[in-house]
């Protein structure tokens, strides 16, 4: 049978992960500027860098981070709900249609 071709390597994640840490160290470096933004793109860049340390750890053959889902549904729920917030601003700024 014929092996399928690994879709990630070790240097790409890692390269992945060191734009993913700048990410959020500007984020957070600037979260008073326009903290529900900062805080959305955070948490957004803590998910995906989770996401690419696991697939690290599975390339080596190392699996050391304990409890990623979790971890991942929290970070990834902040967000979610800024977001939502959002919308319902924006939603709510818009004015009503009158013919």
């Amino acid at each position: 049978m014929k092996k399928e071709r690994e879709q990630f390597d070790i240097e790409t994640l890692q390269l992945i992960q060191n734009r993913l840490d700048y990410i959020y160290s500007i984020a957070k470096r600037y979260n008073s500027d326009h903290p529900e933004l900062m805080d959305t793109i955070e948490s957004l860049a803590n998910v995906a860098n989770m996401f690419a340390k696991i697939k690290y750890e599975e390339l080596k053959g190392k699996e050391v981070t304990a409890s990623p889902q979790g971890y991942i549904v929290r970070r990834l729920g902040n967000s979610y709900s800024r977001i939502r917030e959002y919308e319902k601003q924006k939603e709510t700024d818009f004015p009503e249609w009158k013919l």
